[in-house]
C-alpha cells in the first residue's frame, strides 16, 4: 500500500508539471532515468506513475518510442474511471461466466487446443509474471471470442484494459496472483473441461467459482495489508513515545 501511494504521489507531480505547461501536448516525456533523478523516485515507481497517467488519458506510452503527453481531446476521451479490483472482478464474473456458457455449445476444437496450450504456459510458473498474465488474458479472451458475441468480446476486452492499465487494480492482482498459481490452474482446467463437454451450465459455474475464489483471496490480502499497516503505525508510535520519554 505504501508503494501504491508513492507512485500516485509521483503521478500527481508529473500531472502538475503537465498542467503547468512544462511538458506540452504532443511532446515526449523525459526518460525514466531523468525523471527518477528529478522527482527522487525509482525508475519502477516512475513507470507505474506513467501507467497511471495513461489510464487517466494524460499520457500515451508507445512501445519502443517513449511516453508522450496527450492533448486535451485525447485526455477526455481515453480516460478510464477509477475502479477497485473488487468492482472489476465482480463485473468480470458476470460477463465472463455468461461468455463461457455461450461458448460451450459452439466452441471449436481449434479453440479448445489453444486453451490447452495456454494452460500449459500458465502451469510452467517460472516466475515470469508478464508471460503468465499475457497467457491468462489470452485464455479469457479466447473464451469470449468463442461465444461469437461481438458485444461480449468488446466488453471483456475493456474489462482487461482496466485489469492491465489501472494501477490500483494491477497492484491488487499482483499481490494475489503471485501466490495462487495452483488454485488458478485448477480452476482454469475445470473451465476447459466443462467447455470440452459442451456443458454450458458447468462452464458458467466453473467460471463463477474461479472469480468467487479470486474475490476471497483479494479480501484476505487486503486484511493482511491493513493489519501490517496498523502494526507499522503502532511501532512508529511506540518509537516516538520512547524517544520522548528519554528526552523528558
Amino acid at each position: 500500500m505504501a508503494d501504491r501511494r508513492l507512485f500516485e504521489d509521483i503521478a500527481e507531480k508529473i500531472a502538475d508539471l503537465i498542467q503547468a505547461g512544462e511538458f506540452s501536448p504532443g511532446s515526449r516525456l523525459p526518460g525514466e532515468r531523468e525523471l527518477s533523478e528529478r522527482l527522487g523516485a525509482s525508475r519502477v515507481t516512475i513507470r507505474e506513475a506513467e501507467i497511471a497517467l495513461q489510464a487517466r488519458g494524460l499520457l500515451k506510452i508507445r512501445a519502443g518510442s517513449g511516453v508522450y503527453v496527450c492533448g486535451p481531446k485525447a485526455a477526455s476521451s481515453d480516460v478510464l474511471p477509477t475502479v477497485s479490483a473488487f468492482e472489476l472482478t465482480e463485473a468480470r464474473s458476470l460477463f465472463e461466466s455468461e461468455a463461457a456458457a455461450l461458448a460451450a455449445p459452439i466452441i471449436s476444437e481449434t479453440d479448445l487446443a489453444k486453451l490447452d496450450e495456454l494452460l500449459a504456459v500458465m502451469a510452467e510458473d517460472n516466475g515470469d509474471d508478464e508471460r503468465s498474465t499475457a497467457a491468462d488474458r489470452e485464455f479469457h479472451m479466447t473464451i469470449a471470442a468463442a461465444s461469437g458475441n461481438r458485444v461480449i468480446i468488446h466488453t471483456v476486452e475493456t474489462l482487461w484494459k482496466f485489469r492491465m492499465e489501472v494501477p490500483q487494480v494491477r497492484v491488487t492482482h499482483e499481490s494475489v496472483c503471485h501466490h495462487d498459481g495452483a488454485a488458478r490452474q485448477n480452476e482454469h482446467a475445470a473451465i476447459v473441461e466443462a467447455l470440452r463437454r459442451r456443458d454450458a451450465k458447468a462452464a458458467r459455474l466453473a467460471m463463477r467459482q474461479h472469480f468467487s475464489r479470486l474475490l476471497e483471496a483479494m479480501l484476505d490480502a487486503t486484511e493482511k495489508q491493513e493489519r501490517l499497516e496498523l502494526e507499522q503505525k503502532a511501532a512508529q508510535s511506540r518509537s516516538r513515545f520512547l524517544m520522548s520519554a528519554q528526552l523528558a
